[in-house]
């Protein structure tokens, strides 16, 4: 039955919209007055590697906008039979990192080079010493840097340099803004004053100041907000872009773009201080908020921050679930050979069971799930690969749980300094994403990698887009003086229910065994890359 207070709900512009860019999906959600989700959008679309980068065309990028915003304006009429004409509030967020320079005309210089690059080493190796902080190689001051090192000749014509986030909202509101923790991502961030760090841009810009560039680099990044702040509002022009259509009105109030990270971290509740969270699709990332700085810079975390500014220990790898989804299409391609159609829904659920009647340590199997660099553990490229011991027990939940080890194991690795070096406590930690779409497995064998208790909450499954949602209605209902985990815990998941699932002692061991022994086999992986080109 139609709900008629939704409908009137969406006829009166009270209804929220969020939408996030991922890897693989950019989705979109609407929710009612009390943040619940009332209609969806989606639109699939894949990076591509063009000359040895990876990217996606700003013909990509508003094609999938555009394209999931119909979506979801078809679920609304579908459900409801209303078109969607106005709204309370709305934002964006999309894959954190990356770079996108653009000229005085508002002309993008080179293709979007997004965060699944590992082409900044130098830059890397340079900058960290400088800034006593570590910089990964996906951040956008390191694709800044390194074009500069080699000598680029876009670098001088540079007027502004934005995430994918920070492109749509400054296209939409025509504000060149981002939120803290997006842009924490972009350039060290300074807590304490909400800002970029101040000492860091003036070390950069001395950094590079013999390359007569005619700019200085605070003048080219975007402003910081914090969560809750008015970022601006869709101007006609944007809303144009947004629903080509022309249904919707301009004058929406946008709250400041984020990041898949801090979205993440909203849609977990995990932005109060040791609370945190992990994010398993594409690629993997964990997120906790630290009650003090790290005791020294370490190149396997990155210090970012939470929507609200709060310090957070992030270890980013970029491979996660492409290797598994290859091995899942293998076998629905077999069932298809053999004339079985599979809902692929139902057979991820069954291969991913099975893996939980395994040898703990995966029985001599040994996975690497590399489809690029992964600088957790040094590699600059990838090569998905798959070995096992000649007496190995070679069965389907030993492979199935090998390649669900493997989808981990780099986040552990980096888990492990953090917990075990620098003794960081974490009081709950949350998972979303799509390795934790089958009930119980995803949830039990990283229990069993982080060694703590991990939480699946019942709306995980609607992610980003849904935690961009809630940080839009923060902005629009927010109390004065109403902090972001205050109005989590009170206004989103006061009553919410969860699953959690403790680590078992026999799991945690068998993932320390296969741990170590993947370590020490990374030697053949790194020759898999120079022998493979």
């Amino acid at each position: 039955m139609i709900s008629e207070a939704t409908k009137k709900a969406i006829q009166e512009g009270k209804t929220v919209f969020g939408l996030e860019f991922g890897s693989t999906r950019i989705k979109a959600v609407l929710v009612d007055e009390s943040h619940q989700p009332i209609a969806m959008g989606t639109w699939d679309w894949e990076n591509r590697l063009e000359n040895h980068i990876w990217t996606y065309s700003l013909e990509d990028i508003w094609k999938g906008l555009q394209g999931c915003y119909k979506s979801l304006t078809e679920d609304v009429w579908a459900k409801y039979g209303v078109k969607v004409t106005k709204l309370a509030a709305m934002g964006f967020s999309g894959m954190m990192h990356g770079y996108m320079p653009f000229d005085a005309a508002g002309e993008l210089l080179v293709p979007f080079r997004t965060w699944r690059n590992t082409m900044t080493g130098e830059a890397c190796k340079k900058l960290v010493p400088v800034f006593e902080f570590n910089i990964p190689q996906r951040w956008s001051i390191a694709h800044l840097y390194q074009a500069i090192v080699s000598g680029e000749e876009h670098v001088k014509e540079i007027a502004y340099f934005t995430t994918l986030a920070g492109y749509i909202h400054w296209k939409l509101s025509g504000q060149k803004v981002l939120g803290i923790g997006e842009a924490s991502g972009m350039f060290p961030i300074d807590s304490t004053i909400c800002d970029y760090d101040a000492k860091m841009l003036q070390q950069f810009d001395e950094l590079v100041a013999d390359r007569n560039l005619g700019w200085k680099l605070r003048d080219i990044l975007p402003s910081v907000l914090c969560a809750g702040e008015n970022a601006g509002v869709l101007t006609a022009e944007g809303a144009k872009l947004l629903d080509p259509e022309g249904n919707l009105c301009a004058g929406v109030p946008m709250c400041p773009p984020e990041g898949d990270a801090g979205t993440g971290m909203t849609a977990t509740n995990s932005v109060r201080v040791r609370t945190g969270n992990i994010s398993a699709g594409t690629s993997i990332f964990s997120m906790v908020v630290t009650e003090k700085a790290l005791s020294k810079v370490h190149e396997e975390i990155d210090m970012v921050t939470t929507p609200d500014g709060s310090p957070v220990a992030m270890v980013h790898c970029n491979n996660c679930t492409s290797d598994l989804n290859a091995w899942v299409n293998l076998f629905d391609e077999f069932a298809g050979k053999c004339g079985m159609k599979l809902d692929k829904n139902e057979l991820y659920g069954k291969l991913y069971q099975e893996a939980l009647s395994a040898d703990a340590d995966c029985g001599g199997l040994m996975a690497y799930n590399y489809y690029s660099g992964e600088p957790v553990t040094g590699l600059e490229e990838g090569r998905p690969m798959f070995v096992r011991i000649p007496d190995a027990k070679f069965t389907l939940a030993n492979f199935m749980r090998s390649h669900l080890y493997s989808a981990m194991a780099a986040l552990k690795i980096g888990n492990d300094i953090l917990m075990k070096e620098e003794q960081v406590k974490v009081d709950s930690l949350t998972g979303h994403g799509g390795l934790f779409k089958t009930p119980v497995v995803g949830q039990q064998l990283m229990a069993a990698a982080m060694n703590a208790p991990v939480t699946v909450m019942d709306t995980a499954s609607e992610g980003g887009a849904w935690g961009m949602a809630v940080l839009a209605a923060y902005m629009s209902e927010k109390a004065e003086a109403e902090s972001l985990p205050d109005y989590l815990s009170n206004r989103i998941f006061a009553g919410q229910t969860g699953t959690t699932i403790a680590p078992k002692p026999e799991d945690v061991a068998g993932f320390d065994a296969f741990i170590e022994k993947y370590k020490s086999t990374l030697s053949a992986e790194k020759a898999a890359v120079e022998g493979l080109t």
